[in-house]
């Protein structure tokens, strides 16, 4: 049998966007721009709850929003209507942002301005956990419809989110899904991740989110 060359891959793939993240997280600390990475698979609820995101710290923080997706402006549309500042990013048929494309981004958005940058991701559990966009903090949504062993299944993305959102909990009684034990499943893959119940149709649990996330940019801003 002819023997089979082997490699061994010694550095990662991911090493350039890496260095890339870094850098950007630095530059963006110096002009005190908080980036908050938001993921979540399609039709989680993203859109809803960064227009209640908004409503809630309209006043306090000046707020830009990147809205990630393969095509159409759809969601940029909605989100205008809050007053923010926001800019549609096309991917060109990518299922992520990386470090780059987020920059390429923040430049489009212009950040002089802002002091919360949020980038909607593009919808799924997979390629966007995979690829660090230089963001301060993760968090992601899981919806009830979803169903509660989630993190069993996308293990990587819940292990790099800061704070997990469970949103569309006025539903709860209609499906079988378990907080507890989501709780627990979150947590086998990320003990430090924060878990917050929302409801961003009625606005259940908004405010607690908010709370984090302003002094988390209280934190960020002050380091």
């Amino acid at each position: 049998m002819k023997e089979v060359r082997i490699l061994e891959i010694k550095q990662s793939v991911y090493a350039d966007n890496d260095r890339q993240a870094d850098l950007l997280r630095q530059e963006l600390k110096e002009k005190g721009v908080f980036l908050l990475n938001l993921m979540s698979s399609p039709g989680s609820g993203k859109t809803t709850t960064l227009m209640r995101t908004i409503e809630a710290l309209k006043g306090t923080l000046k707020i830009g929003v990147m809205e990630a997706d393969i095509d159409s402006d759809v969601d940029a549309k909605t989100i205008s209507e809050s007053g923010a500042r926001v800019i549609q990013l096309h991917t060109g048929g990518m299922c992520h942002l990386d470090a780059e494309m987020t920059r390429q981004g923040l430049k489009g958005l212009d950040t002089k301005d802002v002091e919360l940058a949020i980038l909607e991701n593009v919808g799924n559990l997979v390629c966007p956990a995979e690829f660090d966009t230089g963001a301060s903090k993760n968090a992601m949504i899981l919806s009830v419809p979803e169903g509660d062993d989630k993190p069993l299944k996308y293990p990587l993305m819940f292990s790099i989110c800061d704070v997990v959102l469970i949103n569309k909990t006025d539903v709860l009684p209609y499906f079988d899904f378990d907080m507890d034990r989501c709780r627990e499943y979150i947590h086998m893959r990320n003990p430090k991740a924060k878990i917050i119940p929302t409801c961003a149709k009625t606005g259940e649990g908004i405010s607690e989110w908010t709370d984090w996330l302003r002094e988390e940019v209280r934190r960020w801003q002050l380091q």
